[in-house]
């Protein structure tokens, strides 16, 4: 009597991680062609599998894109947050530290291209932006202004209005992460993101940081 073969280490190492390779494949495709030009056809296509495998993971594509945001940027986020819960040191440092940081993991990543398809899509698709605005942007909103208020809080920062000052802080951040997705594709006026985030620390850093106080010496 014949007997059925048993499934290969291969194939079942393969179905197990079908879930990741179909985040991968979302990702490219969302980031190359946008939210409504996404097909979940062309999704598990490059992925390789069909599109039936695809529905046994993600029932429609918007949870395919939550899936994605959850998967490439939650986790940075998580461990930014972790970061300024736990620092005890200054707050320049700080602020330092989590900026390269954010830049590192996410805007030199393709993961930098969900933001400028939230901005160019937000409008036709407005529960994906408030998915990606109560899981992403609002916390991140929220670590800054932490941030700012450690700072004035231990006397390193002038007092300022933190959500005026943390909207003009971010706004930096996203210009660069739009212009690498746009502009910087093309070659055309290339941005060094090195001399960029330099030149943003020192500015915003030193326009936060408190003057030392002037000593009164008595004239001679």
């Amino acid at each position: 009597m014949m007997q059925c073969p048993l499934k290969s280490k291969r194939w079942e190492r393969r179905k197990e991680a079908r879930p990741q390779e179909l985040l991968a494949a979302a990702l490219d495709l969302f980031v190359e062609r946008g939210f409504a030009a996404t097909r979940l056809d062309d999704v598990a296509a490059r992925a390789g599998v069909s599109k039936g495998t695809l529905y046994l993971y993600f029932a429609n594509k918007e949870e395919l894109f939550k899936a994605v945001i959850r998967e490439n940027m939650l986790p940075a986020l998580d461990e930014a947050e972790d970061i300024v819960k736990q620092h005890k040191g200054d707050s320049a440092s700080l602020f330092e530290e989590i900026m390269l940081g954010w830049w590192e993991r996410i805007g030199l990543t393709k993961v930098s291209g969900i933001s400028k398809l939230i901005m160019a899509e937000s409008g036709n698709f407005p529960e994906v932006a408030r998915f990606y605005y109560e899981e992403v942007t609002s916390r991140v909103h929220g670590m800054i202004v932490s941030m700012l208020e450690h700072g004035i809080a231990r006397g390193e920062f002038r007092p300022i209005d933190t959500k005026e000052a943390m909207r003009v802080v971010v706004a930096p951040m996203v210009m660069l992460m739009m212009w690498n997705q746009s502009f910087g594709a093309c070659s055309m006026e290339p941005i060094s993101p090195q001399s960029y985030l330099r030149t943003y620390l020192d500015i915003v850093l030193h326009g936060l940081l408190r003057e030392p106080a002037v000593s009164s010496s008595p004239r001679k």
